[in-house]
C-alpha cells in the first residue's frame, strides 16, 4: 500500500502545480507583463535624454549587456526557488573566465566545456552541504565563493593570463542577419529557461522543493537530490557568464564577477521570485535583468557619480521589491474583496 501511495503521490504533486497556472492571470504573469511594460516605458522616457537611446542599436547595447544578468540570474533564480540563495555566483563568474582563458589553448571544444564542468562541480559541492550537511545555503556559499576566489587568486597570482575560446569571442561579437549574435543567444536561453522551469518534471520539482520541501519528500520527491542539482546548475549559470564576458572582453580579471551578485539577486526578486522561495518564473527575470540594464546605462549616461549611481540604482531596487513583492498582491486582493458589493 506504502508503495502504491508513492508511486500516486508525485504525479498528482505536479498536476497540482500545472493546475495552479492554468486559471487566469496569475501574480507572476502580471508581474512579468509589468516589469517589460516598465522597461518599455524606460526606453520610451531615454529618448528625452539622448535620441540615439531607444533606437534599434541601442536596444541591441541592452540585450547584450543584459545577457550576463539573464544568464547569473537564471542560476540564482533557481536556488531562490528552493528557498536558499548563491552567494558564491561572483567567485564562480571569476572562476569560469579564468578557467576558458587559460585553457584556451586547448581549442573552444574542450576549453568551454571544461570549463563549466569545473564550475558546477564546485555547485555541486556547495548543494551537498546545504542538502546534505545541513549547512544555511548563505554560509555554505558565501565560504565557497572565498574559497573559489583564493584558489583564483592564488593560480593567477593576480593577473591572469591567455584569451577567451574562439567560439565565446564569436558569440559576443558576430552578426547574423543583421543582428548580434547575442541577441539570438538571450531570447534562445530565456525560451529555454522558462521551458525548463515551466514546462518539466524537474522544474516542477524544484518549486515543489521551495514550497515545502518535507511535504515533497513525503510526496516521493527527492528534495537533497534536486537542491544539489539546483547549485551545480546555478554553479554552471555563473561560469558560462564567465566565458560571456572573456568572450566579449577578450580576457579575464579576477574582479569581472563582482558587479553580478547583488544585482542577480535583485533581477530574481524584482522579476516576481518570492526571496522565501517556491514561486518565480525565468522571464520575469529577464525582465528584471533588462529593466537594471536600462536603468543602468541611463544612470550612467547622465554622467552620475559612482556612489550616488549606486545610491539611485539601490533605491529603485528597493522601490521595486516593495511593489512588486507577493504580500501586496495579496492586500490589493484583500482589500478589494472587503469593497462594498463585492
Amino acid at each position: 500500500m506504502a508503495t502504491g501511495t508513492g508511486n500516486r503521490e508525485p504525479q498528482s504533486f505536479e498536476r497540482r502545480a500545472d493546475e495552479r497556472g492554468s486559471g487566469g492571470f496569475s501574480s507572476e504573469t502580471v508581474t512579468t507583463l509589468a516589469i517589460f511594460g516598465l522597461c518599455v516605458l524606460l526606453l520610451l522616457a531615454s529618448r528625452f535624454i539622448s535620441p540615439a537611446f531607444g533606437s534599434l542599436s541601442h536596444l541591441q547595447t541592452i540585450l547584450i549587456l543584459s545577457s550576463f544578468l539573464i544568464v547569473a540570474g537564471f542560476g540564482q533564480g533557481m536556488v531562490i526557488m528552493t528557498g536558499g540563495l548563491d552567494l558564491s555566483i561572483a567567485s564562480i563568474i571569476t572562476l569560469g573566465g579564468v578557467a576558458c582563458t587559460t585553457l584556451g589553448h586547448m581549442g573552444s571544444l574542450m576549453a568551454i566545456p571544461l570549463a563549466l564542468v569545473i564550475c558546477a562541480g564546485v555547485g555541486l559541492v556547495s548543494g551537498f552541504g546545504v542538502a546534505k550537511l545541513r549547512i544555511p545555503p548563505f554560509i555554505m556559499t558565501m565560504a565557497m565563493g572565498v574559497i573559489v576566489y583564493s584558489a583564483c587568486l592564488g593560480y593567477t597570482k593576480g593577473s591572469p593570463w591567455g584569451s577567451a575560446p574562439e567560439a565565446a569571442i564569436t558569440l559576443m561579437k558576430s552578426d547574423l542577419l543583421g543582428l548580434p549574435l547575442a541577441v539570438y543567444f538571450v531570447v534562445a536561453f530565456a525560451l529555454f529557461g522558462w521551458f525548463l522551469q515551466k514546462r518539466t518534471s524537474f522544474g516542477r520539482r524544484v518549486q515543489a522543493v521551495g514550497s515545502n520541501a518535507r511535504a515533497a519528500q513525503l510526496a516521493g520527491v527527492r528534495a537533497a537530490r534536486v537542491t544539489m542539482l539546483v547549485y551545480a546548475a546555478s554553479a554552471a549559470s555563473a561560469g558560462l557568464v564567465g566565458v560571456m564576458l572573456a568572450g566579449y572582453a577578450d580576457g579575464a580579471t579576477l574582479r569581472m564577477g563582482e558587479s553580478y551578485l547583488l544585482t542577480s539577486i535583485a533581477a530574481v526578486v524584482i522579476g516576481g521570485s518570492s526571496i522565501l522561495g517556491g514561486a518565480g518564473t525565468f522571464l520575469g527575470t529577464v525582465g528584471g535583468a533588462i529593466l537594471l540594464t536600462t536603468l543602468g546605462t541611463i544612470i550612467q549616461s547622465l554622467g552620475v557619480d559612482e556612489g550616488w549611481r549606486t545610491i539611485i540604482e539601490g533605491m529603485i531596487i528597493v522601490i521595486a521589491l516593495l511593489l512588486l513583492r507577493d504580500q501586496l498582491y495579496t492586500k490589493i486582493r484583500m482589500m478589494t474583496s472587503a469593497l462594498p458589493g463585492r
